[in-house]
């Protein structure tokens, strides 16, 4: 919680307290003080910190008892009680209510700190908005209209001492973000008023003559936001991050002309659908996304040579180029590592796509995997024998659970032969899906659901970040790589699994 927020709440609580002193005398003054004080303090909270839906209770709370403190002092003693004693219980057991209600969805929807960057320089970012007309895009409302990305870039600046950009620049996106948990549109107002360590747009940083370039890609119905902290993290220790929003698979794009596309792919994973359908649905989607990365390093071609004006002309270190993603932006990541122009890649906890269409990966390649998704690789490595009970507890088929078991197969053969080239496996303890992005911090509730493990979630970025790092630094900068070579004692959490494939 925020100052305001914390000291707001703490005068409130002062306020009903205050209605329990006995002295009548005393209980006037302690109501007029404490209440006038609260007011004094939502004015500053709202001019300072920005109105927030979840304490709508307080600003309430406060101006009533305001409004019945100054009736109070203006009252003789022996007027007549506007309430009745009954009515007295039922307004303090409310407010009661209404307080704990309070700090509940403060502590369930915090205004959190993203984790700060590592590295020494400072970080700015800038937003390209990219047409490929050699594209069209078959996800689109309209069957004419051509591919249209945002990227949006993070790299290392000069020193800044303007203010730091939000975390969420535009907080019209932020409805479709609720929508997309399936929780009212007014819930992730709050993320507006979260900071990034990111400046606008400021001079890149001439410590270096250049820079490797690393792609970055969100996973389904995600967002390029939710990769901040790893991208700030890469860029202040000297990397050009790409962060791609693939319009249609985003929760939501916003795009210069105030369109905001929505994600339209959803209906491909239907449990509706046999598993050749769901993936071959995949598949399709996956070869959209390859696409993107494969239009954004040729764009990135022309940003370096000046035919796109912009800072990073003749900055960029083209022949040292990283790809990584989580999900099935993760399996973006690998597929897209087939393009000769990138060096190595890390896919966050992503099962892969087009295996069939592949030969061997012959380049360095990281999978990260969260503990539950080892711990199903685990059971194909097994040659584990599903029961009927096992069969019914996912909700499939027997039928489909034998053949995603096939594909698993082949997925293992194919991380298998990347250890020849550099390839690495592991998995982080108690972990899940959701700890590979920034949605690990947006809220507690998070964790009690299971869509984030048990671990603490800058404990998970901490990590995830230092292996990323290392990997990428050994790969396109030729130094580190201790963390890769195999378990550290600083992060007792990481199992290398590499043998096991």
């Amino acid at each position: 919680m925020r100052l305001f927020e914390i000291l707001l709440l703490f005068l409130n609580i002062c306020l009903l307290s205050s209605l329990f002193v006995t002295n009548p005398r005393l209980r006037k003054l302690a109501l007029l003080l404490t209440s006038g004080i609260s007011f004094i303090l939502v004015i500053i909270h709202l001019l300072l910190e920005g109105y927030r839906i979840q304490l709508l209770f307080l600003y309430g709370l406060t101006i009533l008892m305001l409004i019945r403190s100054v009736i109070d002092a203006r009252r003789t003693p022996k007027a007549t009680p506007y309430t009745s004693k009954t009515g007295k219980v039922l307004g303090r057991l409310v407010s009661m209510i209404g307080l704990i209600a309070t700090a509940c969805l403060l502590y369930i929807f915090p205004v959190f700190d993203l984790p700060a960057p590592t590295g020494s320089l400072p970080v700015s970012t800038t937003t390209f908005h990219f047409t490929n007309d050699q594209q069209q895009d078959i996800f689109g409302t309209s069957s004419k209209g051509n591919r249209e990305l945002m990227v949006q870039v993070w790299y290392p600046s000069e020193a800044n001492t303007d203010k730091y950009v939000p975390f969420i620049p535009d907080a019209s996106i932020l409805p479709y973000m609720a929508k997309n948990y399936s929780l009212p549109e007014f819930t992730f107002q709050h993320l507006q008023y979260v900071s990034s360590h990111s400046y606008s747009e400021g001079a890149l940083s001439s410590t270096q003559t250049s820079y490797p370039l690393i792609i970055a890609n969100p996973g389904n119905a995600s967002s390029r936001f939710l990769h901040t902290s790893q991208a700030e993290n890469l860029a202040s220790h000297g990397y050009i991050v790409a962060v791609i929003d693939h319009t249609y698979n985003t929760f939501a794009t916003k795009f210069p002309d105030e369109r905001i596309t929505t994600s339209t792919t959803d209906h491909l994973f239907s449990p509706d659908h046999d598993y050749p359908t769901e993936k071959a649905n995949r598949d399709k989607l996956g070869k959209v996304l390859t696409d993107d990365v494969t239009f954004v390093l040729d764009q990135f071609q022309l940003l370096q040579s000046g035919s796109i004006p912009s800072l990073f002309k003749g900055k960029l270190d083209l022949a040292h180029i990283g790809v990584f993603g989580h999900s099935i932006g993760g399996a973006t990541a690998y597929d897209a590592s087939y393009d000769p122009r990138i060096t190595a890649g890390i896919d966050l906890d992503g099962g892969l796509y087009r295996l069939q269409h592949r030969v061997a990966l012959r380049k360095p390649f990281l999978f990260i995997n969260s503990q539950s998704n080892f711990e199903q690789f685990k059971m194909v490595i097994d040659h584990h024998i599903y029961t009927d009970e096992e069969i019914q507890r996912t909700g499939n088929s027997k039928e489909w659970v034998m053949q995603e078991r096939k594909n698993k197969k082949l997925e293992r053969q194919r991380i298998h032969e990347t250890m020849a080239f550099g390839g690495q496996v592991l998995y982080i303890q108690n972990t899940e899906h959701l700890n590979f992005t920034d949605v690990q911090f947006i809220s507690p509730l998070f964790q009690m659901i299971g869509i984030t493990g048990k671990i603490a979630p800058e404990r998970a970025s901490s990590i995830i970040d230092a292996y990323m790092l290392d990997f990428f630094d050994m790969h396109l900068k030729n130094k580190g790589g201790t963390l890769i070579k195999g378990s550290d004692h600083t992060f007792p959490e990481v199992k290398f699994v590499t043998s096991l494939f």
